[in-house]
């Protein structure tokens, strides 16, 4: 079926459920940003392949909101499917309650899979919509989808304390330390990578995330681990019943809900956890709606995983190098956007404990670049020519860490303008990079210093300018950021402190012509204590150089350019010794002082 004879498949199922509405996130039931094959729904219906976005399907028209990282992808992916694109943060594009408030009415439905949608946003839509009739029990997008794939079943397993820097027994106790402060005898994990945080587990149920299908229900005596039993070895599960971790089914979530006994004191995140959870829970439950303490403590990495991440980003830098002076140096005859991504990948894979991607490699080339989160496909790929630029997203999942780095690089002769937006996309690279500030700050203090060699030239993008990246978990993760719009959810506005990893990738991407991004993952360490507080700064652990073919000197301050000799040069004294005596000579020459 084409996407305009499955939207119909659905309107269907619609009439005959009598909804009005079918809501369609881009989600598991863990709330997940990216998720298995098993949950690639709004997919299958609409086309889009990005990694957010919402389907709305009325009984004649059906709308899609996604944010300004996807518009130009999704407005050509949506063609012709009688889909209609909503550019979230758009002026005059309402919002999906505006929408839903416009389409609600005597008679009106919203049908949807409770386990897909978070309970605050369920929670949210009955008290602002009450002549809205909510059906939360519908899976009608998977009774659509003929061949649905299966819920994946992959093996778990165990992350070794020493690297993790703490057993499983020790992050228990601190978060059962903290449910007593809170009053909680139970606390409910429902996301993927904070169970395997605590549980010092992982596995392979997400593509390019180290986690695996479970809920987790701590108790003050044990917890109670639901998950396929069968992706357990007996070693593992021995080893975890000894430290008080009990398997259940993991459809078995929902009734052990119900059966809590009445007047409970339950600590649950009702922004993270699903609809059907909350709405399993026996009337009386004492909720503790609040984010868990898993949060912020994965957040905030300990020595060993801080050490962890400087390996994985060594062998990551080296990788990386290794696939610029190929390009720089071998020309890109015969190559195109999904080869080159071949190559990188291939020289990731013959480094040391590499597991895989930690997301989909952005190749994009010339025009390409434009495109936020482009990902090349045999129907799209380009081949490269010697002339424009190649922007290329990646990063790899480690034993001991998760990378994440962008370059973008001049395959040939850069028009002046070409090279005038590089060099304002890396002077506010630097500029964040740099910065020094009190303890207390959170990501939107210091977005402008990003922004502000483009805004002063009239020019943004649209995108925020920085995520928390996991320890050998998602790529994407919170609470810290950096952008300059407020977060949805208040939590994620949190305060920057020293063991958080942020990434730092401004950009400019100008639709039909080329697009430019920078990224380092950025380390906040302590810089000083004086007697007006405690103030923080960043350590590069991404190992890279910068494309001095593209920049131009003069319009950088000897302040900036100082920054850049200093990062190039701790690069070329890291990764010199690791690399083949002409590669070593190269990067020498790509470093060398402006």
């Amino acid at each position: 079926m084409n996407i305009p004879q499955r939207i119909e498949a659905l309107r269907a199922r619609m009439r005959d459920a009598q909804v009005s509405l079918y809501l369609v996130p881009t989600s598991d039931f863990h709330g997940s940003e990216y998720v298995g094959e098993h949950f690639k729904c709004r997919e299958y219906l609409s086309g889009f392949t990005g990694s957010a976005g919402t389907l709305l399907v009325g009984l004649e028209e059906a709308w899609l909101w996604t944010d300004g990282r996807y518009f130009l992808q999704a407005a050509r992916q949506l063609e012709g499917s009688g889909i209609t694109l909503m550019r979230m943060g758009e002026e005059g594009v309402p919002t999906l309650s505006g929408q839903l408030a416009r389409l609600s009415g005597p008679g009106a439905a919203l049908g949807f899979d409770g386990r897909t949608l978070s309970a605050r946003f369920v929670n949210g839509l009955r008290r602002q919509l009450p002549g809205l009739a909510l059906k939360p029990d519908l899976d009608l997008a998977g009774e659509v989808w003929p061949e649905r794939p299966a819920l994946s079943r992959r093996s778990v397993w165990e992350l070794d304390a020493r690297i993790a820097g703490r057993t499983r027994a020790q992050k228990l106790e601190q978060l059962r330390s903290q449910m007593e402060k809170e009053g909680a005898e139970l606390l409910l994990l429902p996301c993927l990578d904070e169970i395997a945080w605590l549980l010092n587990l992982r596995g392979d149920d997400v593509a390019c995330c180290p986690v695996f299908l479970a809920y987790a229900l701590v108790e003050r005596e044990r917890v109670r681990l639901f998950a396929a039993r069968e992706i357990f070895s007996p070693e593992l599960a021995d080893a975890l019943t000894r430290d008080g971790v009990e398997l259940c089914p993991y459809e078995g979530i929902f009734e052990a809900l119900r059966g809590l006994p009445g007047g409970s004191r339950l600590w649950l995140d009702s922004a993270a956890a699903n609809y059907a959870l909350f709405a399993s829970l026996p009337a009386g439950t004492h909720v503790t709606d609040k984010p868990t303490p898993v949060v912020l403590a994965k957040s905030v990495k300990n020595e060993a995983e801080i050490e962890g991440e400087r390996t994985a980003h060594l062998y990551d830098g080296i990788a990386l190098t290794k696939f610029l002076y190929r390009l720089k140096t071998g020309g890109v005859e015969g190559l195109t956007e999904l080869s080159a991504a071949r190559i990188l990948e291939e020289l990731r894979r013959g480094q040391p404990g590499y597991l895989g991607p930690s997301f989909e490699t952005i190749s994009a080339y010339g025009t390409h670049g434009a495109v936020v989160h482009y990902a090349p496909t045999p129907e799209t790929d380009l081949p490269l020519e010697a002339r424009s630029f190649l922007l290329v997203d990646s990063g790899g999942q480690y034993r001991t860490g998760t990378t994440d780095v962008t370059r973008t690089i001049a395959l040939g002769p850069l028009t002046g303008q070409e090279r005038q937006l590089y060099t304002a996309v890396l002077r506010g690279h630097l500029a964040l990079a740099a910065a020094r500030f009190r303890q207390g700050c959170t990501g939107r203090n210091l977005d402008y210093l990003a922004r502000a060699p483009l805004w002063e030239k009239g020019l943004d993008y649209n995108h925020g300018t920085g995520h928390g990246v996991g320890f050998l978990l998602n790529v994407h993760e919170g609470p810290n950021n950096i952008r300059w719009r407020p977060a949805q959810n208040p939590a994620d506005d949190a305060v920057l402190l020293p063991g958080m990893i942020t990434s730092d990738e401004p950009g400019i991407y100008l639709d039909g012509r080329f697009g430019v991004r920078l990224e380092n993952l950025l380390l906040c360490t302590q810089t000083q204590r004086t007697e007006y507080g405690v103030f923080l700064g960043f350590e590069p652990l991404t190992l890279a150089p910068f494309d001095r073919q593209a920049i131009l000197p003069g319009e950088m301050t000897g302040e900036e350019r100082a920054l850049l000799n200093r990062y190039h040069q701790h690069v070329y004294e890291t990764l010199a010794p690791h690399l083949s005596p002409e590669e070593a000579r190269w990067l020498q020459a790509e470093t060398l002082p402006l």
